[in-house]
């Protein structure tokens, strides 16, 4: 699945080596057609992207039917994609790290982040007349159709989906809770209220309303509102955190609890986890910048470095205070609960003390955000489902069928969070999944793209920081499961889901 890009004359040159007597889909769309009649003339002198063309298909599919963005809209995305409500639990991961260890780790994980987005930025547009605007596309261009579609499309669905399910779970719960709030204690309100479930629809059914945007570009704006919403609900939580009286008792080593070396492991483990999941965006990077306009010329990387450094220039504002000022509020009294965070310890603590209107816009600035970053991440599961109506029926999708297969994505996405309601719980757990795909499969991607450097200082940092990554995804995945199983023996694993359910219902 690699992007053809025609550049004016009759050949057809392959990306990727493959067997020959493989007719896939994948291969098909894995070449350059160049159908200009005349060599002798230098594409180069044209900044516009006529002579430029996009293999057919692209315009049919909601990634690339639009290729008007600018550097304004690539910033919306990446924030709007990138700084989300995992950000509010890190202050849980300080908890257990300290101040310094806490500031070193997250400032190590946001700039291998950087490192990595500038890498797939960079492998969007590395060969001229080419351009990978889906990480499956990368990969196939990579490893092969058979072996890139192995690599990517689980971790990009699994990825994009599971983002989707637990956007649904907390917009859902928000509205629970932005209700209960407006409500204050009336009785008769109360009484009116949804069940869980009712909940979680009404939040499915808005987020599918605005999923009938055609394409991501059209999307921009949405991104932008949710960039915006994210901003303000992080700044407010923690300038109110620091602004109101902190809890007595409070400390910032560790808990006065006594526990074994394993367990003190074990939460490290689980910090470093926590810092790890609260950086989010990676299977969307290409997609943004497949919105991109491109010539010759003037490629797109230089727009989207723009937009890159502009927005994680901001998610850094953003988060860094939320870890600091967090912990320094809290310390050690920020338990992990699978919640919100930060913002859960806030409305427990200071809820009661607050006025209801800063509450209710709190809640309903976290409920804006997700719905809007809903938007981004269903695009990549929209495009993905077209790509195989598309080359099937070699016509674009008709305005029925997307509709139908947004409806029946929406519809799936919502039946998975009824069905487990505690998902967001297991975030650490089924995180682990696919952390190697966030953080190191990129690199995989450097080599099989570019001549491997034979030094040896290169080979032993390239493959140590993928055995480190590694080991910190293994690790991080085994010491959750430690620690869920733990819990859940005490207060009976079926017992515990059953009331979960139940009580969301």
């Amino acid at each position: 699945m690699g992007e053809v890009l025609e550049l004016k004359s009759s050949q057809v040159m392959p990306l990727a080596t493959s067997p020959s007597d493989t007719n896939t889909e994948a291969e098909a769309m894995q070449t350059i057609n160049i159908i200009d009649g005349d060599p002798s003339k230098d594409i180069t002198s044209s900044t516009s992207l006529q002579g430029y063309q996009h293999n057919p298909q692209e315009a049919w599919l909601p990634i690339t039917e639009s290729r008007s963005g600018n550097t304004y809209f690539a910033t919306f995305h990446l924030i709007c994609s990138g700084l989300g409500w995992q950000a509010l639990s890190l202050p849980i991961a300080f908890a257990s790290l300290g101040w310094t260890w806490g500031i070193i780790c997250l400032s190590l994980a946001f700039a291998w982040q950087l490192y990595i987005i500038f890498i797939l930025v960079r492998l969007h547009e590395a060969n001229l007349g080419v351009r990978y605007s889906r990480y499956i596309q990368l990969a196939i261009a990579s490893f092969g159709p058979k072996l890139g579609n192995w690599f990517a499309l689980f971790p990009v669905m699994y990825n994009s989906g599971g983002v989707c399910i637990l956007l649904i779970i907390t917009g859902g719960g928000t509205l629970n809770i932005l209700f209960k709030t407006i409500c204050d204690g009336d009785a008769t309100c109360h009484a009116k209220s949804l069940t869980g479930i009712e909940w979680y629809l009404v939040f499915a059914c808005v987020a599918l309303l605005i999923a009938q945007l055609p394409n991501l570009n059209s999307v921009a704006w949405v991104s932008l509102i949710g960039a915006t919403t994210a901003v303000l609900y992080s700044t407010l939580i923690w300038v109110l955190s620091i602004t109101k009286d902190r809890p007595i008792r409070i400390s910032y080593g560790q808990s006065d609890k006594v526990k074994s070396n394993m367990e003190k492991f074990n939460d490290v483990l689980n910090a470093l986890g926590i810092i790890a999941l609260a950086f989010k965006g990676h299977n969307v990077i290409l997609e943004i910048q497949g919105t991109l306009p491109s010539s010759p010329k003037q490629t797109s990387y230089k727009s989207m470095c723009i937009g890159v450094t502009i927005s994680y220039i901001v998610i850094a504002m953003c988060q860094y205070p939320l870890a600091i000022a967090g912990f320094w509020a809290y310390g050690n009294k920020v338990p992990y609960s699978g919640g919100q965070g930060l913002l859960t310890l806030f409305s427990q603590i200071h809820g009661p003390n607050s006025s209801k209107l800063m509450m209710t816009s709190i809640y309903l600035l976290v409920l804006v955000n997700c719905l809007c970053t809903f938007q981004v991440y269903a695009m990549v599961v929209f495009d993905n489902l077209e790509v195989r109506y598309t080359s099937k029926k070699n016509h674009p999708c008709p305005r029925w069928v997307r509709t139908f297969l947004r409806i029946f994505y929406a519809g799936l996405a919502f039946f998975l969070s009824v069905t487990f309601p505690f998902l967001r719980r297991l975030a650490p757990l089924v995180g682990g999944a696919t952390l190697p795909f966030n953080f190191c499969l990129s690199m995989f991607h450097v080599d099989c793209n570019e001549e491997t450097s034979t030094k040896w200082f290169g080979l032993v940092y390239k493959h140590g920081v993928r055995l480190l990554w590694h080991c910190l995804d293994y690790s991080n995945s085994y010491c959750s499961d430690l620690d869920l199983s733990r819990q859940w023996t005490r207060s009976q694993l079926l017992q515990a889901l059953m009331i979960d359910t139940l009580v969301r219902n």
